[in-house]
């Protein structure tokens, strides 16, 4: 069963991002974490990993990577 265990805001730029971090149990026992990153309305980015320490450091690392490549990829386009 999928439980919710924390949820935070991160902020790039001027903007937050709500994330929400979930813990499941697999069949077999083992604990996998993953976290929701709400971009926008229709927009977001799934992360999962085995450690919920690891989950968040690359949660901190690459929200911001994504939102940045994103205003980039918009900028081009325009």
């Amino acid at each position: 069963m999928l439980k919710l265990v924390k949820t935070e805001s991160l902020a790039v730029e001027e903007r937050t991002y709500p994330v929400h971090y979930f813990e499941l149990s697999t069949p077999r026992g083992v604990r996998r974490f993953s976290a929701e990153i709400l971009l926008g309305p229709d927009d977001r980015i799934i992360l999962d990993d085995d450690s919920m320490v690891n989950l968040e450091a690359r949660t901190a690392r690459l929200v911001p990577a994504t939102v940045y490549s994103r205003m980039l990829a918009r900028a081009t386009a325009a």
